[in-house]
């Protein structure tokens, strides 16, 4: 097993976001009293199993992480299909959305935060193993490869989206679209996967704008009663004030903050879960649009790092595992920060390593363990012997 190397940009980063998750975490949940656990101290012991997953995948090569691959899946896989049918003494509804295990002393599991990693592996070397099959490329054999990326990812997202857990989708589309994207497919194929969604989102402004008791009907009837409220909640947040509730108080609380915010612990606008989807809000309500900025520009860092990383991988296989995580973690940035802002639609994803929240930190610190593998196997180490005059060098 080769010993795997920390990025010290990564590392920088990561230290910067745990003490300001850790920061704002005690302001979101201290100042109005809404919550009696204490988060700060969890968020601090789910940051050191993350560094310590993190660093566990980097001592791995490719070889290891192949071997874990689709054992990881079809474990992911069976705590998904469990949560169907586990008792509410296990797993209880929160929000009429069941996607979680409650564990005695420890809190919550999600499941599916952990299947963004199994299909970055898993799709990742289907496409890899397909392309090293079909050496002749066709049209036929791309669309077969379509397919089978379509078996793998399709059941258990269906099985996310029954939760129901659309933000969790959303998600896996955004690594999903990343990847096939950097597939090597025909962009004849490319083309037309561009065109149907691009017509469909169209037709939907459209239908909303034009059809409203169709769209009401027909399109939202077919939503749970919980995703219905988050869409009206963000198409007219003043006519349906419940519903959009957590948005108006976002819009508030970022706008209240002006250009330097009310200063640490000056938070005096309520936000429900403030410390976990919404704690965006609260670090630009206390330090303004500066903090907020400041923000946004680490998230800049960390992904154009992982950008580099991913430009100099020297095989197929670690610039789509690199792509996958580039297109899942920038779609989730822009989603949460998004929604906090009101130009979005509130859908419960998590601003990465700031948010609490145990299963979306350590999963998301998993897949920075896969970019550290990804730079060690083309980094390496260098070892060398000298035989008298001459100096052999072996990178790995």
């Amino acid at each position: 097993m080769k010993f795997g190397k920390i990025d010290a940009n990564i590392m920088g980063l990561i230290l910067l976001f745990a003490i300001i998750s850790c920061l704002f975490i005690y302001s979101s949940s201290s100042v109005f009293n809404q919550y009696s656990g204490a988060f700060i101290w969890k968020q601090l012991i789910f940051y050191l199993i993350g560094i310590a997953l993190m660093y566990l995948i980097s001592r791995m090569d490719l070889s290891q992480l192949k071997k874990i691959a689709w054992p990881f899946y079809w474990v992911v896989i069976f705590l998904l299909v469990v949560l169907i049918v586990a008792p509410e003494s296990i797993a209880r509804p929160i929000n009429e959305a069941k996607c979680w295990y409650q564990i005695p002393f420890i809190g919550t599991f999600q499941p599916s935060e952990f299947l963004k990693f199994a299909l970055i592996l898993v799709v990742s070397l289907t496409i890899t193993e397909h392309h090293r099959k079909w050496r002749n490329q066709t049209i036929g054999s791309d669309l077969w490869l379509l397919l089978k990326i379509a078996g793998i990812t399709l059941p258990p997202m269906l099985i996310v989206y029954k939760q129901p857990d659309t933000g969790m989708i959303m998600l896996y589309a955004a690594l999903l679209v990343a990847m096939i994207l950097f597939s090597g497919i025909h962009r004849s194929i490319l083309f037309v996967l561009t065109i149907i969604p691009s017509v469909m989102v169209t037709a939907l402004i459209i239908i909303y704008i034009n059809f409203q008791s169709f769209f009401n009907n027909q399109i939202l009837g077919s939503l749970s009663s919980h995703q219905i409220s988050r869409i009206n909640g963000w198409l007219k947040p003043f006519e349906y004030g419940d519903s959009s509730f957590q948005t108006r108080k976002g819009i508030l609380a970022i706008g209240s903050g002006l250009k330097t915010g009310k200063g640490y612990l000056g938070n005096d606008v309520y936000i429900p879960e403030k410390h976990t989807d919404f704690i965006f809000a609260a670090i630009a309500e206390e330090m303004g649009f500066v903090g907020g900025a400041a923000i946004v520009i680490l998230f800049f860092f960390l992904i154009y790092r992982i950008v580099i990383i991913t430009i100099n991988a020297d095989q197929h296989l670690t610039t789509l595992m690199g792509v996958g995580i580039i297109g899942l973690l920038s779609f989730q940035i822009f989603q949460n920060i998004g929604m906090t802002m009101g130009l979005l639609p509130v859908t419960g994803v998590t601003l990465p390593f700031l948010s609490y929240g145990g299963s979306s930190l350590l999963s998301n610190f998993m897949l920075l363990g896969i970019v550290l593998v990804i730079k060690n196997s083309y980094d390496g180490y260098m070892f060398k012997t000298r035989y008298g005059d001459v100096s052999y060098e072996f990178k790995n």
